[in-house]
């Protein structure tokens, strides 16, 4: 499937399949192009909690509004950002790189995150909803359906998956064999109104 079919075809589904197992080699590979999505400085500052456990699925579809697609999805990915990737050894994402590019990226990474709190949030939300569509159309590649999901109770959730405390839930990313059509796609907004050319 190519890139353009992929983002035409992608949905958010909320009817699984709940005895459609995905193998682990499908598994691996929607991971592992997730792990291809772009990150400022290369810091990788999203981390994939996959929910196999079924008791700890029910529990967090009890803090979903009971949302079926939580426990009825072949996979279920929470999303979580660790606000500070920036300052755990950040020579580790340039390690390969040539000594003049890790001379300048390494201190470049402090000098634009250190004590901006609210830029740091910020970046790893912009990586994790970068992430989050690399997954859905990896997981449309690859004849799966998928749902973004942010319709939970998130300190519930932070507790239930033991978030450490300088990290941020994101979002969900439901993933399974649809079992019902979405819901019919709403009126999208005429490119003349969401383009604006140079200035508002």
């Amino acid at each position: 499937m190519n890139v353009s079919t992929a983002i035409q075809n992608r949905r958010a589904v909320k009817h699984f399949d709940p005895d459609h197992k995905m193998t682990k080699k499908e598994r691996e590979k929607l991971l592992s192009l997730a792990l291809l999505s772009p990150t400022a400085f290369n810091i990788q500052n999203w981390r994939f909690v996959v929910v196999e456990d079924p008791e700890l699925l029910k529990q967090i579809r009890s803090a979903s509004w009971d949302q079926a697609q939580v426990t009825d999805a072949s996979l279920l990915v929470i999303l979580c950002a660790d606000l500070k990737a920036w300052e755990k050894e950040p020579i580790r994402y340039w390690h390969s790189a040539p000594e003049p590019v890790q001379e300048f990226m390494v201190p470049a990474i402090e000098q634009y995150y250190n004590g901006l709190d609210q830029v740091q949030r910020d970046e790893a939300m912009r990586s994790c909803g970068i992430a989050a569509q690399t997954l859905m159309l990896a997981a449309q590649s690859l004849g799966y359906d998928s749902c973004p999901m942010d319709g939970f109770d998130f300190d519930s959730v932070a507790e239930l998956i033991n978030l450490p405390e300088d990290h941020a839930i994101t979002m969900f990313v439901a993933i399974g064999k649809g079992t019902a059509e979405a819901h019919p796609r709403g009126d999208k907004l005429p490119l003349d109104e969401v383009i604006i050319t140079d200035r508002f």
